[in-house]
């Protein structure tokens, strides 16, 4: 997966932060609390690169991709899409953004209005942003269902026509419609069968590299991030503890959590799972952050210093340049 503008980051989070208040279940329903779902999130994806969002539900992944599609809107922090600051942005230049920036949902039969035909589906985009002279618009909806393996009679059909291996390739075609530069997929193989997967996986890489794509790709599915991703971010209770090289990541995992995480995946050794169920007692997600490593109550080898100071994300010595991790202990054994 070769990187053809090494140089250009196409986007770039600087100390993003969000919060979401909490309601009480008595009779009022008023907030009592806060939950912090992304916390001081600082990342830059280059364009041409697949990065990948790993950690459990709830740790914020799914918002910080909503908050980079401008869906959310963070509570602090900026974010720079190429060379426009969204936070400053006008509604003409948030429109060009959103037009080079694209959403692949997790669900294709949610994310597809069941009342549209494909063809509707498919050419709305070019309505919003005014992107072809209305009689292009057919041909253009017939060239990217080929571009996703589907016919152009497949223009007339609904989308419960349909299976949901098709469906997902019908929502890839509408985000690639607009010609974007980044496409953020949510988790978009895991409402489809094993079976149906690894073709949406060998379509997603052929699109990235006929139409040179960069991918922000949010999955639960290790080996598919290990196929897929150039580089991993690792997010729990709402921050990056670690993020690097794929290669770097899977191999020389230097956070706890990453290498609980990898552990979770299935292994033959009994020893494996014991040892996977000893360190996987979980910690209530996502309310506000307590002194320390929020990973100290969960780390099996906390410190006093892990219980009192939280470690900052910084780079690992003798792995290679770009792989940071927050953890006063990092060690891959």
């Amino acid at each position: 997966m070769g990187i053809e503008r090494p140089d250009q980051v196409i986007l770039k989070a600087e100390n993003l932060s969000k919060r979401f208040a909490v309601k009480s279940p008595s009779l009022f329903g008023r907030a009592t609390s806060e939950v912090l779902a992304v916390d001081n999130v600082s990342l830059q994806l280059k364009a041409g690169e697949t990065l990948a969002l790993v950690g459990e539900s709830g740790c914020g992944k799914s918002t910080l991709a909503k908050i980079f599609a401008t869906l959310l809107k963070s509570d602090s922090g900026i974010i720079s899409f190429g060379k426009t600051v969204i936070g400053n942005a006008g509604s003409q230049e948030l429109r060009d953004v959103r037009k080079k920036l694209q959403l692949v949902f997790q669900d294709p039969f949610a994310s597809l209005n069941p009342r549209l035909s494909i063809r509707d589906i498919l050419t709305e985009p070019l309505k919003i942003h005014g992107s072809l002279p209305r009689e292009d618009f057919h041909k253009a909806a017939v060239d990217v269902l080929a571009a996703v393996g589907l016919e152009a009679s497949d223009l007339l059909k609904y989308p419960h026509q349909f299976s949901g291996g098709q469906r997902q390739r019908i929502a890839i075609a509408r985000a690639l419609i607009s010609n974007p530069e980044l496409i953020i997929a949510d988790e978009p193989l895991s409402a489809l069968d094993v079976s149906v997967q690894s073709q949406i996986i060998n379509l997603l890489m052929r699109l990235k590299q006929d139409r040179n794509l960069t991918y922000l790709i949010i999955s639960h599915n290790l080996p598919v991030v290990s196929h897929m991703a150039d580089r991993v971010a690792v997010m729990y209770l709402g921050a990056v503890v670690e993020s690097g090289p794929v290669e770097s990541i899977f191999t020389s995992p230097q956070h706890p959590y990453t290498r609980l995480l990898l552990s979770s995946a299935p292994k033959l050794s009994a020893k494996k799972r014991s040892d996977r169920r000893s360190q996987s007692k979980e910690k209530p997600l996502g309310h506000l952050e307590k002194t320390g490593c929020p990973f100290h109550e969960r780390c099996p080898k906390p410190q006093e210093i892990c219980r009192n100071n939280r470690p900052n994300l910084e780079n690992v010595r003798g792995i290679t340049y770009d792989h940071t991790v927050a953890c006063h202990f990092p060690d891959n054994d």
